[in-house]
């Protein structure tokens, strides 16, 4: 900014009265600092925004004088009453809306590692097998997963000018307000029973396709070999079902949620529009669960696209039901988050049926 900028006698302040603190300003001409408070008008007037520091000096000199002060002038920020009201709302960047999610599966997987790592130090390897296929195992690790929401709700405060845990939240779609539980839970309901319809369709289909290109003895030997929970089943009784499928709805279907639709989705949708906000988020949501594949078989290789298609195709499809469902709910994480933890509880039930059952 150069000087001739600066001068306040090329700016027009167009103030009767302070901004800050309602004094009504003397007619000067050359007039730059408010006469009551001290505010410097012409740098508000460039930037529209406070000289810095000056709310935090002002509410320590005389803060009985100025309660509301904050609210105020933290105008950009957003208040108690508009939280469920943010659709014209810019929020976080593209970058952080993707970034911070892909962030948190890193730092939760690293800390995973580093447990294992410590684990195998004081124990063989066939100790380490074992304990890590016990279900309850499982249940355990999955708390884990809390680990996902740590950074949104970090990021969520600068946008809030009351940034509680219960506005933080609620900025990222799990609140009540606004709702009908009774209602959003047999949505949630409905739309798990029909995910289940639409995962085995889209994998029946998936398979046919591939077998078709590649040959039976291939995609079936590669479906046989499960998605990987399967061992679980081996040792689990009744209670660990109970205890591993309500982790999925109060654990891994909440904090997946939170992260994915009411943090990424939400972000993107603000910048890119709803289509491209919902796709994108469903294929980082998939990549994101299949990061196993890459590092199990060789890349590029037959048995790795056979792999890769039998698991992204239902993925794609459960994680776009996912993004619709939370748009069309209007940005509320209830209905879906009872939908992904009830897929992913009567996936793991259907499981157990066959492995102990026979079917």
């Amino acid at each position: 900014m150069n000087d001739e900028n600066s001068d306040p006698k090329n700016i027009k302040l167009e103030w009767v009265f302070c901004p800050f603190c309602g004094y009504k300003l003397p007619v000067l001409k050359e007039l730059r600092f408010c006469t009551s408070c001290g505010l410097d008008l012409v740098f508000l007037k460039e930037n529209k925004k406070l000289p810095p520091n000056f709310l935090d000096k002002k509410l320590q000199e005389k803060p009985y004088l100025y309660p509301d002060q904050m609210r105020v002038h933290e105008i950009d920020k957003i208040s108690d009453e508009d939280i469920l009201n943010t659709k014209n709302r810019k929020l976080w960047t593209i970058f952080t809306s993707i970034g911070i999610p892909i962030a948190s599966f890193f730092i939760m997987t690293f800390i995973a590692v580093i447990i294992m790592i410590f684990y195998l130090l004081f124990s063989s390897i066939e100790e380490f097998m074992n304990i890590s296929t016990n279900p309850y195992f499982l249940i355990i690790t999955s708390f884990s997963e809390l680990i996902l929401i740590l950074l949104p709700f970090i990021i969520v405060k600068k946008y809030l000018r009351n940034p509680s845990t219960k506005n933080r939240l609620a900025l990222l779609g799990f609140t009540t307000k606004g709702v009908t539980i009774w209602k959003e839970i047999i949505i949630g309901i409905l739309f798990s029973i029909f995910g289940i319809l639409l995962v085995f369709v889209v994998s029946a289909f998936m398979e046919i396709l591939l077998e078709l290109i590649y040959g039976v003895d291939i995609v079936r030997n590669i479906s046989s070999a499960g998605s990987g929970i399967d061992v679980y089943f081996l040792s689990s009784d009744l209670l660990s079902l109970v205890l591993l499928m309500i982790t999925m709805v109060l654990i891994v279907g909440t904090t997946e949620e939170i992260l994915f639709r009411g943090f990424m989705q939400k972000g993107l949708v603000r910048r890119l529009g709803v289509k491209w906000g919902i796709f994108i988020t469903a294929v980082i949501f998939t990549f994101i669960h299949l990061i196993s594949l890459f590092l199990v078989y060789p890349i590029f290789s037959i048995t790795f696209v056979v792999a890769f298609f039998i698991s992204f195709v239902p993925y794609i499809a459960i994680s776009l039901l996912l993004g619709i469902l939370y748009h069309w709910r209007k940005e509320n994480l209830i209905a879906v988050i009872i939908t992904h933890g009830l897929y992913d509880a009567l996936t793991i039930l259907l499981v157990f049926i066959l492995f102990n059952v026979g079917f």
